[in-house]
């Protein structure tokens, strides 16, 4: 793992282990990326319903990209562990004119209910969803 800093939408910065992980952009690997996203957030100690949240989001969010991803793509995924906190930022390079669901969506819906904070970009060929969920209940 390596050190990296990012800023989060609060301003606030992760000094974080990270871990990426590249899968083929295909459906039939977003259970590599459901279950490491449960083994990170099981090392928080997330408490289950909070694991499977996450889970649920980043399937959600693969699959968003997954629609306007080019043949023969990789999906990207980072994964940046705090010690309250889950980054993670999938990205994909996209078709010429992609664009993600509208913030208004059911899909982005899924995504804000289940995460602390969700967003995403789509330029230069890549779209990216970024979701962070920190663990409640942190005394």
């Amino acid at each position: 793992m390596s050190q990296m800093t990012t800023q989060s939408d609060s301003g606030a910065t992760f000094d974080d282990d990270v871990v990426l992980l590249s899968v083929p952009a295909d459906g039939g690997y977003l259970g590599v990326l459901r279950t490491a996203t449960a083994t990170l957030a099981a090392r928080l100690q997330f408490a289950l319903d909070e694991i499977e949240d996450l889970r649920i989001a980043v399937d959600e969010a693969c699959a968003m990209l997954l629609v306007v991803a080019t043949p023969g793509a990789e999906l990207e995924c980072r994964f940046s562990v705090t010690d309250d906190a889950l980054l993670v930022e999938v990205e994909v390079p996209t078709v010429v004119g992609a664009r993600l669901p509208a913030e208004s969506s059911f899909a982005w819906k899924v995504l804000t209910a289940l995460t602390s904070s969700a967003s995403a970009t789509a330029e230069g060929g890549r779209a990216t969803i970024r979701l962070i969920t920190r663990r409640t209940g942190i005394s």
